[in-house]
């Protein structure tokens, strides 16, 4: 008996090694820094950052990210061991999901505002009424998320296709949607029309629904997410629907691409979604009344993001079955 039939998983090549490597490395000075604000320093917080306003909240949100970003240890690790191939697919895809919806967005928008930032002259940090963070800040956490997401997207594919890859070699539509998953596909892709509407709208300049603050506060990193945003929405409705509905066109559609999009829209509709809700629902200083439909917004990005990843698992589901 060999001994990967033993049960010994055979040694992890060099580039997998590396990228592990890199993913675990690419965390530490976002944690670092959050721990540090935690303690009570202050590096790269400018004085009058609005940081500073509210320590005790602004403690809990930072403790909440080391969290999170503590998570991409775990999971670099979990994708490159023996024991990660025995965990419940659950507890890796759901905060796989979470990953992918989050790093996505700052993968595409980070560097599209860096080459904004050349063409104007300008630094791409934030444009705000007040200092927020030191310029320095955003090239190191924007710069690890890039790698994080680079590192972990390639070790996942390379775990799924291992694990998973039997459920996206047949075609589109084998076997057929539920009516259940139909439904919440169609109410999933029904709810994202609106925030993939106001994102490209706030993109090309509309201040509908924006409080005054964040109408003064625009500047082209703005304008860059949203239209980024509004494009994950779009893509999160299109993969989705290609994945459930079987749209004949005379030839089998592989549902690599369709998972793909679907999945990584719907992570950033719903994670980003609850994120910006949580946000924009806390009270502050902010025209409360003229934010409400950015509240709106968001609140419903996170329920379509949600109704449309539970049809892209039940649909994986049913071919697993």
């Amino acid at each position: 008996m060999t001994a990967t039939a033993a049960g010994t998983a055979p040694s992890l090549g060099r580039g997998v090694r590396a990228l592990r490597a890199v993913a675990i490395a690419s965390c530490l000075p976002y944690i670092t820094l959050k721990i540090l604000w935690i303690a009570g320093a202050r590096t790269g917080v400018p004085d009058g950052s609005t940081l500073l306003d509210h320590r005790a909240r602004m403690a809990v949100a930072n403790g909440v990210s080391v969290a999170l970003d503590a998570t991409v240890v775990v999971l670099a690790l979990l994708l490159t061991q023996p024991w990660g191939r025995r965990v419940p697919a659950w507890l890796l895809v759901l905060p796989m999901w979470v990953a992918a919806g989050l790093l996505a967005p700052i993968m595409t928008g980070y560097p599209l505002q860096l080459a904004a930032s050349v063409v104007e002259g300008s630094r791409p940090a934030p444009s705000n009424s007040e200092p927020f963070l030191d310029a320095w800040v955003f090239g190191v956490v924007y710069g690890g998320f890039i790698l994080q997401g680079l590192t972990l997207g390639a070790l996942f594919v390379r775990y799924a296709r291992r694990r998973w890859g039997h459920l996206w070699r047949c075609a589109v539509g084998d076997p057929p949607a539920t009516t259940a998953i139909r439904a919440a596909v169609t109410a999933g892709s029904l709810l994202a029309l609106l925030p993939a509407v106001m994102h490209l709208l706030w993109a090309a300049g509309a201040t509908t629904g924006l409080s005054a603050d964040r109408v003064e506060s625009r500047s082209t990193d703005f304008y860059l997410v949203e239209g980024v945003n509004g494009l994950f929405a779009v893509l999160a409705v299109v993969g989705t629907l290609l994945l459930v509905f079987q749209f004949r066109r005379g030839t089998e559609l592989s549902p690599r691409w369709p998972l793909a999009a679907a999945w990584v829209g719907s992570g950033t509709l719903g994670c980003w979604g609850g994120f910006l809700f949580l946000v924009t629902a806390l009270p502050g200083e902010q025209d409360q009344r003229a934010a409400g439909l950015m509240v709106l917004t968001y609140a419903v990005s996170m329920v379509a993001g949600l109704l449309l990843f539970s049809g892209v698992v039940s649909v994986l589901r049913r071919r697993a079955a």
